[in-house]
């Protein structure tokens, strides 16, 4: 069993923003492999399912981004998942411009608070994670103000493709490992 799960904040607001690019990746896995996310525990929405023959869980953490690992690391627990060979997690990346993506299989937080939170409640740096390209806060922007403002138009497009190489980069880590996703996705597109 491989957990599966996209960051975000949980409320209305927040659907179309930087911060909650992980959970719309999730939301596109679901629509590509037709699972549901009707359960809840851990405060977290999560389903079951199958993404290229392997048995998964796609999940949102409901704890707003900041505490995510409130409901990854009991839920890792309960499904007796070790981080370091069966966590995936998606989140946003302010270093990287829209339309790009960056496969990690270990790291630091690297300033993400999200990050930070499964870090702490896991205690491992050592599972994967996509990092999906949400652009670098313009000058004199406060940052929390731009990971929770919405993309442009433009942005929209370069999104969409990062979306979808981060959801094709996601049986690559299953089948082949993540050093073969990093050779294959982590590449500039923008």
């Amino acid at each position: 069993m491989v957990i599966i799960a996209g960051l975000g904040n949980p409320e209305k607001k927040y659907i179309g923003t930087r911060h909650n690019v992980g959970f719309a990746t999730i939301d596109a896995l679901c629509d590509k492999y037709g699972i549901e996310l009707t359960e809840t525990k851990f405060n977290a929405a999560y389903g079951k399912g199958m993404i290229e023959g392997h048995k998964v869980i796609l999940m949102k953490p409901l704890t707003y981004m900041n505490r995510s690992g409130e409901a990854i690391g009991p839920m890792c627990h309960f499904y007796k998942v070790e981080p370091e060979n069966d966590l995936i997690v998606i989140s946003d990346d302010i270093d990287q411009n829209v339309g790009n993506i960056r496969v990690r299989p270990k790291g630091s937080a690297g300033g993400h608070n999200g990050l930070k939170s499964i870090i702490a409640h896991c205690q491992t740096d050592g599972f994967t994670r996509i990092r999906v390209g949400v652009g670098r806060k313009p000058e004199g922007m406060d940052l929390a103000d731009h990971v929770l403002s919405h993309f442009n138009s433009e942005e929209e497009v370069n999104l969409k493709n990062a979306i979808d190489n981060a959801i094709a980069a996601i049986p690559v880590i299953l089948d082949e490992g993540c050093d073969i996703a990093m050779t294959r996705f982590n590449r500039k597109v923008v």
